[in-house]
């Protein structure tokens, strides 16, 4: 069994566990203001198991499964027999990383919370696009394949955009720089990644 399936095995496991016994819900969600004023600090990882309903945990899993394959091949190469271990370890570290900003951001608000693996999912799809630039992503609202070098500069546009708006119930500054951490930590373990990135989308040709 692949690392990425037991991750979306367990992940799904306390979703449903959340659901129906909210006790796990508050303890866990990410609450920043509970974070500093409690030092609950295990929040920012427990919060990435966790999600707010169905659509947004088959949502984040089916990515996590689509890119997650070619992922667990690359750390396998990268690191050899450590490989696994290193891949999990990136998957947890982009979830505490990419809740950082929210943390700082709505520390003093006790109504505020968080929760989804978007960041970890983020930084592995950012990560697999560097590696593999021209494969095809595909949204339930577009029925065409979008290259990944393409859709990758338009989402964190977007993401930005609406972070900045400040609208709705999803916490785009997880996807963000959990997208900017799988950039900046592929590049910083294997530097060839990004002539090899320019090396492949050069010879791309919309028709």
């Amino acid at each position: 069994m692949s690392i990425t399936l037991v991750i979306i095995l367990v992940t799904v496991g306390i979703s449903l566990w959340a659901w129906n016994d909210y006790s796990i819900m508050d303890r866990w969600v990410m609450n920043p203001y509970k974070v500093a004023k409690r030092n609950e600090y295990y929040r920012f990882l427990t919060s990435g198991f966790l999600h707010a309903d169905w659509m947004h945990l088959i949502f984040n899993m089916i990515s996590l499964y689509a890119f997650g394959q070619l992922m667990e091949q690359v750390f396998d190469q990268l690191f050899g027999v450590s490989g696994a271990l290193y891949y999990v370890g990136f998957y947890l570290t982009a979830i505490v990383i990419s809740d950082i900003p929210t943390f700082l951001k709505n520390r003093k608000d006790s109504g505020y919370n968080s929760l989804g693996a978007s960041g970890g999912v983020s930084a592995i799809i950012f990560a697999a696009i560097l590696i593999s630039p021209l494969t095809k992503l595909y949204l339930f609202i577009i029925p065409i394949g979008i290259p990944g070098f393409i859709f990758g500069p338009i989402y964190l546009m977007y993401s930005y955009y609406e972070s900045r708006r400040g609208m709705g119930n999803v916490n785009h500054d997880a996807h963000i720089y959990g997208a900017l951490f799988g950039i900046a930590f592929i590049i910083l373990v294997y530097p060839p990644v990004l002539p090899q990135f320019f090396e492949q989308i050069a010879g791309w040709r919309l028709f």
